[in-house]
């Protein structure tokens, strides 16, 4: 029952040696905070780097735009203020950043924190949906970033407009063909580039803001009053814009692991937070000053002679922000399989000393063409951006409630004393929410959809693994007695060792059942294998697996690996027989099973998931590839399952 039951563990491919990773994440950096610092600006603050491309001309020019005047630009350049302030800077950095997993960060290792008896099944979906929601986010990045650097062209003449579209999906395709080889060799450009990125949009926004000065009042949070309570109408339609500028901010808890809180922190503060902050005032300037913003309000502060320096500028920039939305939407993926709420999928690992550098050729082609779809479909990022900011918002309420329950049932603290904090980012994010369920129509239910796509598709996976579970437990034979049994008749026994993998660490799995019954013969060794995925993202070595010896030459192998592990079966087996498990590595055959899922009428799960799942087994990953198990080793028995 191997190829579904264990809680499966990532493949590992070529050039990964060793029969788990060692992340180089995995112990502190050795590197100085700065130099971490300068790669977490090429990774972690690409998405919310890049939203002035598009986010200010949101709230005035975008599909529900409100009137330039003196109180709106103020109020909504306040708004932006204070959102980064409280969301990015406090929120996260503050205190979600405080959550780490093992040094993992994450919705997912959120989830990790939480104690086993202190997670209701509810908290568990609602968690789940958020990690879903990520998908649709992931979808809509690449292409609203992409596209929003091209509209550029606009500017430097109009007759390039239909041009647009075509060179997106030419940088998009290039984008996503190029994630097989990893970013490993060019990774090392990205942080200097968005260097040179967050200094040009900081340098554009002071040159603006010199001419209107007037503009870093906004900087005072009685201007986002004053605004809301004047035109609370405008207000509440103004802030689907102003998640637009703190989309992103998952990413910085997400990859914390690569980095660590401190070098994130820091280069928010030394760089991002203030170029940003002048690039917004220096486009409120610009609409202050009462020039009309044509094509965008980001490129009509760029000189004419530097326009397509700056196009190719936002195009690089664009591409690493897509860059960590892909490679986030991979990491979420593998922690998915790991934790079993996701079949098996190819995650090939791209740079043998990095860990986190993993291609998903699955996640890869099937973003690929989502973000064609949309950029081909809303075809501006005017249009675009209306799609964006509902799977935003949504995850980022979802993970306040689950760091809400990390801190009253992890860290222990009086409801008291959590509850006024999470209320307040609640608070936040719930308005936030509510602003964008207003564009649902207006594309935002291409994220949502992808999101809940995902979503059932998870717990289709939950619901179906459970129900087998509960097969096989009804089905199971005691240990003892079989063994009993073996003792009394002495079947013919081969030379060599025979691996079932099992995913019970009791009674007798039913692939070995099934082999006994039809071949009649035993291996002189026969070991039951394991394999475990911990809540926790790594697993010291020293607690790797543990071994039990039974009776009649039959041992019991249970290997621990955490959800950022990749296990490979055969080299882990090489590693237990350096430690006296008594294994014949030249005459080794690994049993799987080929189940088929036959979906019936009975007592359990609707026929339709039973369908579903049936036809997501079928679908997922082989265990041989899975497992990193040699093909030429392997005997499979095929089994007939009903659901």
């Amino acid at each position: 029952m191997a190829s579904i039951l264990p809680p499966p563990p990532a493949i590992v491919r070529a050039r990964l040696p060793s029969f788990v990773a060692t992340p180089a994440h995995a112990a502190p950096p050795k590197r100085l905070p700065l130099a971490l610092a300068l790669g977490a600006l090429g990774v972690v603050y690409g998405d919310l780097g890049t939203n002035p491309l598009f986010a200010l001309g949101e709230a005035f020019g975008g599909e529900h735009p409100i009137g330039a005047t003196r109180l709106s630009i103020l109020g909504v350049l306040s708004l932006i203020f204070w959102a980064l302030t409280l969301v990015i800077t406090v929120k996260y950095i503050g205190f979600i950043m405080r959550a780490s997993n093992g040094g993992e960060g994450g919705i997912l290792a959120l989830l990790g924190l939480i104690p086993l008896k202190s997670r209701p099944h509810i908290l568990v979906l609602v968690i789940l949906f958020g990690a879903a929601l990520l998908y649709g986010d992931g979808v809509v990045t690449p292409a609203i970033s992409v596209l929003s650097a091209v509209e550029g062209l606009k500017a430097v003449a109009p007759s390039l407009t239909s041009w647009i579209v075509p060179i997106t999906i030419v940088i998009l395709v290039a984008l996503f063909m190029v994630q097989r080889r990893g970013t490993q060799d060019i990774g090392v450009i990205f942080g200097p580039v968005m260097v040179i990125w967050f200094v040009t949009i900081a340098a554009l926004g002071l040159g603006q803001i010199v001419h209107e000065p007037i503009v870093l009042a906004a900087l005072s949070p009685t201007y986002a009053w004053s605004f809301c309570t004047a035109q609370p109408h405008q207000a509440f339609i103004v802030l689907g814009a102003i998640i637009l500028c703190i989309a992103g901010g998952e990413a910085l808890y997400a990859d914390m692991g690569h980095f660590g809180r401190r070098p994130i922190a820091i280069a928010w503060y030394g760089l991002v937070l203030p170029s940003l902050v002048l690039n917004y005032f220096g486009q409120g300037a610009l609409l202050l000053s009462g020039r009309k913003p044509e094509p965008s309000t980001f490129y009509a502060m760029v000189p004419h002679a530097l326009l397509i320096p700056m196009i190719v500028l936002s195009a690089a920039a664009t591409v690493i922000a897509s860059q960590a939305l892909i490679s986030g939407a991979y990491s979420l993926t593998q922690q998915a399989v790991q934790l079993g709420y996701s079949p098996r999928v190819t995650v090939i690992h791209t740079c043998a000393g990095q860990f986190g550098q993993i291609y998903v050729p699955e996640v890869n082609w099937s973003l690929m063409v989502a973000c064609i779809a949309l950029v081909v479909v809303f075809k501006s990022s005017d249009r675009l951006a209306a799609a964006y900011g509902l799977a935003v918002s949504g995850t980022m309420s979802i993970t306040t409630i689950a760091y809400f329950v990390v801190l009253t049932k992890t860290w222990k603290w009086p409801i008291l004393k959590a509850l006024p904090l999470c209320a307040f980012f609640m608070t936040i994010d719930v308005t936030l929410l509510a602003s964008n369920l207003r564009k649902f129509w207006d594309g935002g239910f291409v994220p949502f959809g992808i999101g809940v796509a995902v979503f059932i598709l998870f717990t289709t996976w939950i619901a179906g693994r459970k129900r087998l579970h509960e097969y096989i437990a009804s089905a199971m034979v005691p240990l003892d007695a079989f063994l009993e049994d073996v003792r009394d008749h002495k079947p013919h026994r081969v030379k060599g060792t025979a691996v079932f993998l099992t995913g019970q660490t009791n009674g007798v799995p039913m692939l070995l059942l099934h082999h006994f019954k039809h071949n009649q013969v035993l291996h002189d060794t026969v070991l039951l294998l394991t394999v475990v995925s911990e809540q926790s993202p790594f697993v010291k070595p020293e607690n790797r697996f543990v071994h039990e010896e039974l009776a009649e030459g039959f041992h019991r192998l249970v290997a621990h690996f955490g959800y950022m592990e990749a296990p490979n079966v055969p080299d882990l087996l090489k590693a237990s027989r350096d430690r006296g498990v008594p294994i014949d590595i030249d005459r080794l055959t690994y049993f799987l099973g080929r189940e088929t899922m036959i979906p019936t009428g009975h007592r359990g799960l609707r026929r339709l998931r039973k369908s579903l799942f049936a036809l997501i087994s079928r679908n997922a990953l082989p265990a041989t590839a899975y497992f990193g198990i040699p093909p030429n080793r392997v005997v499979e028995l095929g089994m007939q399952i009903e659901l």
